[in-house]
């Protein structure tokens, strides 16, 4: 990195603001922990983002591009572009069991410590709220309705057990599958029903038996939503919900209708009708920045993280994410920030239970002065604010 005089003064006093802003990010992380909320019903996370950020002198837009629960706030009036995205809604049943509560925190934090100093550095910062990561699609319809429009990188961090630099980002399509047969006493006139469990059943088979010959990367899973609705009655109506993934949009685009054959072969099989529904847009896979990623790994490297299974070439992480549509918009990078979890991985709820106390909070801390650095870099780096610029056409 150069990193020169203005650059060291301006990192030196992103982490003074960062230190002051300390106790508000861990008050932000816990009050998001504490009221999970699911996606596109962030009603309570988005209002103290936005207060947060209105305070500290943010432009503000809530209910940003026609989604009420995103948040837009600029500062800034530089050429050199950033969009840090701040995640905040959880899982169902199992709260923040991926941390979303530490990334928005992290990101907030980041912009925040960018206010001060962002005209001088020639930055334009925006903090974007993104609601509806998990099966919501928000950053890719913010990202259709001009959110990231002359950006010219974008950033977050996101929990995970070990630091990593980089995830294994697979396509994915969301899916509502549903079966519509007949209703019938199942002991007196079974034979006047059809039965739409049984059609569900059918393709659950189908797709574990294809699972043998889908290509390395490619995944298929799901849950059954809805089963019927009394025993001695034959089901009219059975539901579920399935993830397709494969490594591309190209592959996602070969392994989708051989899933849609599995679906409908329930619905011959047994008579039903079927109808299968997207309920989020397309997530792509995941392309990083990779010198935005190595100035995030010096940066993270100086505040203590170490890249020790990247080093050893361990088994990368298998996630999906909207921010992966974003990454072939615009040059951005999706590290995996560690914290102490006791053997605990994420969607489990010792990983929520995790994403509190001193572990979680430093997270906090590194992801936002480890962010506000890498965005000194871009503004301060010939190279890398050359190579940036360059992407933009």
């Amino acid at each position: 990195m150069s990193g020169g005089p203005d650059a060291t003064a301006a990192k030196n006093a992103a982490r003074r603001s960062a230190e002051d802003l300390r106790p508000a990010l861990v008050e932000l992380s816990r009050a998001i922990h504490d009221e999970p909320e699911l996606c596109f019903e962030e009603v309570r996370a988005a209002q103290r983002v936005g207060d947060m950020l209105t305070d500290a002198g943010f432009d503000v837009e809530r209910g940003a591009y026609g989604l009420a629960t995103a948040v837009r706030a600029q500062v800034g009036s530089g050429p050199l572009s950033v969009v840090i995205c701040a995640e905040y809604d959880a899982l169902p049943a199992i709260g923040h069991a991926c941390g979303h509560n530490l990334i928005a925190a992290a990101s907030l934090g980041a912009g925040l410590a960018l206010a001060g100093i962002a005209d001088d550095l020639g930055l334009s910062v925006t903090v974007l709220g993104t609601p509806a990561e998990e099966g919501g699609g928000g950053k890719v319809l913010l990202l259709d309705r001009g959110a990231f429009d002359g950006a010219h990188f974008s950033m977050m961090v996101h929990p995970w057990p070990v630091d990593r630099l980089v995830a294994t980002c697979l396509a994915v399509d969301h899916l509502e599958v549903q079966y519509t047969g007949r209703a019938a006493h199942a002991s007196a006139s079974p034979d006047q029903g059809v039965n739409a469990a049984d059609a569900m059943v059918v393709a659950q088979v189908a797709i574990g038996l294809i699972r043998e010959h889908l290509r390395r990367g490619d995944q298929v899973h799901g849950i059954v939503t809805k089963g019927g609705d009394a025993p001695n009655v034959v089901p009219e109506e059975t539901r579920g919900r399935f993830m397709v993934r494969a490594g591309t949009l190209e592959d996602l685009a070969v392994l989708r209708p051989r899933i849609e054959r599995c679906f409908e072969a329930g619905a011959l099989a047994t008579g039903c009708s079927l109808r299968i529904r997207d309920l989020a847009p397309t997530y792509s896979h995941f392309v990083a920045d990779d010198p935005l990623l190595d100035a995030w790994r010096h940066n993270a490297e100086e505040l203590g993280r170490r890249y020790t299974a990247d080093e050893r070439r361990e088994a990368r992480p298998t996630i999906s994410t909207d921010m992966a549509n974003v990454s072939l918009a615009v040059p951005s990078i999706h590290p995996m920030i560690g914290i102490e979890t006791r053997g605990a991985v994420n969607h489990q709820a010792e990983f929520a239970a995790a994403c509190l106390g001193p572990s979680a909070e430093q997270a906090v801390f590194d992801g936002a002065v480890g962010m506000a650095w890498t965005a000194i870099d871009a503004a301060t780096d010939d190279a890398l604010r050359e190579h940036l610029l360059a992407q933009a056409g």
